[in-house]
C-alpha cells in the first residue's frame, strides 16, 4: 500500500485526501459550488504546491465529469459552446502563468482566495446572458484556475444567471468546469509534470469524489441549505487560516 503513494506523502495523508474528496464532491452536488475550493484547500496542506494544481485539477476532472454526466440530460449546450470558447483562447496564458509562477506562492494564493469567496460577495457580473460574456467568463476564469485551482466561484458567476433550475445549473457548471479541468490538465502535461507518480492516489481520489457526487445529487434541493452554507463557511475559513499560517511559517524556516 505504502509503495502505491508518492514520495513525501504518508498513508494518514492519502486517507484525509479520499475524505476529503468525497466531502468536496458532495458538497458542490448538494450546494451547487463550493466542494473544489474546500478539496484544494484540504490538499494544500498535504500536497506538495508543484503537483497541487494538476493533481486537484485530475481529481476535479473526475468529480465534474461524474456529475456532468448524471446531468446531461438538462445541459444548455449553447451556452456551453461559448463559455468553452474563452476557455480555450485562455490556454495560452495558462502556459505563460505556470511557466513564470513560483509554485511556493500557490498555497497564499488559495488561502486569499478562499476567504474571499467565502466572506465578500461575488461581483455581479451580469454577462453571462450575452455570447461575448460567455467568453469571457471562460477566458478569465479558466486563466484564474491555472493560479487558484478552484475557480468554480467564478464561474458560478457567470453561469448561474437565468438558470432554469438547480438541475440545468448543475449540468451546465460541471460540463464547463470538467473543460476548463481537462485544458488545465493538457498544460501541464505539455510543460513536463509527472502525474505518473500520483496515479492511485488520484485514482481513489476520482472513486471517493463519484460516490460524494451520488450522495449529494440525491439532496439536491433538500438540505437546509442556510443553516450547511454558514457551518461550510466557518469550517472553510479556518482551514484558509491555517494555510495562511503554514505559509507564513515556511518562509520563517526557509
Amino acid at each position: 500500500m505504502l509503495e502505491l503513494i508518492p514520495d513525501g506523502l504518508t498513508l494518514t495523508e492519502a486517507l484525509i485526501l479520499f475524505a476529503a474528496s468525497f466531502l468536496g464532491s458532495f458538497i458542490t452536488a448538494a450546494l451547487g459550488v463550493g466542494g473544489g475550493a474546500f478539496l484544494i484547500t484540504v490538499m494544500a496542506g498535504i500536497v506538495p504546491p508543484i503537483a497541487l494544481v494538476p493533481v486537484h485539477g485530475v481529481v476535479q476532472l473526475g468529480s465534474n465529469a461524474s456529475r456532468a454526466f448524471l446531468s446531461r440530460q438538462y445541459l444548455d449546450r449553447p451556452r456551453l459552446f461559448w463559455f468553452v470558447t474563452g476557455a480555450v483562447l485562455a490556454v495560452a496564458g495558462g502556459v505563460w502563468l505556470v511557466g513564470c509562477l513560483d509554485t511556493q506562492l500557490i498555497p497564499l494564493f488559495i488561502a486569499l482566495f478562499v476567504l474571499w469567496i467565502t466572506w465578500l460577495p461575488m461581483p455581479k457580473i451580469g454577462l453571462g446572458r450575452t455570447r461575448v460574456g460567455l467568453a469571457i467568463g471562460g477566458f478569465v476564469t479558466t486563466l484564474a484556475s491555472f493560479l487558484v485551482g478552484a475557480s468554480g466561484p467564478l464561474v458560478s458567476a457567470w453561469l448561474s444567471k437565468d438558470a432554469h433550475n438547480k438541475w440545468h445549473y448543475t449540468a451546465l457548471f460541471s460540463t464547463a468546469m470538467s473543460i476548463q479541468h481537462l485544458l488545465k490538465i493538457i498544460v501541464f502535461g505539455a510543460i513536463g509534470f509527472a502525474f505518473s507518480a500520483w496515479v492511485p492516489v488520484m485514482t481513489g481520489m476520482i472513486v471517493l469524489g463519484y460516490l460524494g457526487t451520488k450522495s449529494g445529487l440525491k439532496l439536491l434541493g433538500k438540505l437546509p441549505e442556510a443553516r450547511f452554507r454558514l457551518l461550510y463557511r466557518w469550517f472553510l475559513s479556518l482551514l484558509a487560516v491555517r494555510l495562511l499560517v503554514a505559509w507564513w511559517l515556511s518562509l520563517s524556516v526557509s
